[in-house]
């Protein structure tokens, strides 16, 4: 099996394409990184929204049996 390239510096440089090749390659992976991060948050947000309302329902739920006693 030979490599395609002669050397690293052959390599990293891509036939002169190098700079375009790499660039692309590190805005997809910012891209990619964004998008787990920001889903993760987003994740957390809802959740923690679910967690208030259903704290919610439960207070309204405990006032309106408190006033049914009453």
């Amino acid at each position: 099996m030979t490599p395609f390239f002669d050397s690293w510096s052959a390599f990293w440089q891509m036939g002169n394409h190098g700079f375009y090749v790499w660039l692309s390659y590190g805005i997809s992976l910012v891209a990619i990184l964004l998008f787990v991060i920001m889903s993760h948050r987003d994740k957390r947000k809802v959740l923690n929204e679910v967690q208030k309302e259903i704290q919610r329902q439960q207070r309204i739920k405990q006032q309106t049996t408190t006033e049914n006693r009453l």
